[in-house]
């Protein structure tokens, strides 16, 4: 699935936005701050880069997301149903009782996931046996894992990372929302992290580092992750919590809480 140019899907951009505080605000909880940082990086996936059939979710040869940071869900489910998946009118049930939107995505309700999430560190894993799982059947699609900075502090990751090198799983794309911003405050502070690309490098990984909220830089790293043989690909994105709506820009609180209607009003009105 394929927007005509960048123009469109900065439009979606701001749509997806609009979408996680409404649907943030109507819950009265969720995680706007990381799912606001990730718009970009998920919107260039499903609008430009993966191959997918919303009409057929279930369609072998379609590449592969995995959502490791299951909070920022709001994000997925926003591009899910801008992509088609389901009706847009569901987003305004998240979280809500009976919902198919629960508050990590559940992939035995929802057309479109292709894994349940929210114990975070598990996603890179998944993404290793999806991908070996596909070199055993002779498949060429890829498998994308969009990972949390704060998230990588578990050794989990760690452990995927070696084994992705070692198989040198090139179907492979993980990519870091690093907005440097985690539940308890700054990453540098809880658990220092840096320096994040010389660590993956050293675990074996290709690494190419962008502006995540620059759709051109973003989509070439897709591009040039895909031409890489024998070796899987980082792309560390520079992000900001809260991206495009003033008041929660690169402030922690934002992480978990959602906005209210006066607040509301103001993102909406910065998003128009």
């Amino acid at each position: 699935m394929t927007l005509a140019n960048n123009d469109q899907l900065r439009e979606l951009c701001t749509t997806v936005r609009r979408d996680i505080v409404e649907m943030t605000a109507a819950a009265g909880s969720g995680h706007p701050g990381g799912s606001l940082s990730a718009v970009e990086l998920v919107v260039g996936l499903y609008f430009n880069v993966m191959r997918h059939d919303p009409a057929n979710p279930t369609w072998s040869d379609r590449d592969r997301f995995i959502l490791s940071k299951g909070h920022a869900c709001p994000v997925l489910y926003s591009v899910l149903a801008r992509s088609g998946y389901f009706p847009a009118d569901e987003l305004k049930t998240l979280r809500k009782f009976g919902s198919r939107l629960q508050g990590h995505p559940n992939m035995q309700v929802l057309p479109g996931l292709d894994t349940s999430s929210g114990s975070l560190g598990q996603g890179l894993s998944i993404s290793n046996g999806l991908a070996i799982a596909a070199k055993l059947d002779g498949k060429d699609h890829r498998i994308y894992c969009l990972l949390g900075d704060g998230e990588i502090q578990e050794g989990q990751v760690w452990e995927a990372a070696m084994t992705a090198a070692h198989y040198k799983l090139d179907n492979v794309c993980a990519i870091l929302d690093y907005n440097n911003l985690q539940i308890d405050g700054c990453c540098d502070d809880v658990m220092c992290i840096a320096p994040v690309a010389d660590k993956w490098l050293a675990f074996g990984w290709n690494v190419i580092e962008v502006d995540g909220h620059n759709l051109d830089e973003v989509l070439l790293a897709y591009q040039r992750a895909a031409s890489v043989k024998c070796q899987p690909t980082i792309i560390i994105a520079k992000t900001i919590k809260g991206k495009g709506v003033s008041f929660m820009e690169d402030v922690a609180e934002w992480h978990g809480k959602a906005p209210n209607a006066a607040e509301l009003a103001v993102a909406l009105k910065e998003l128009a």
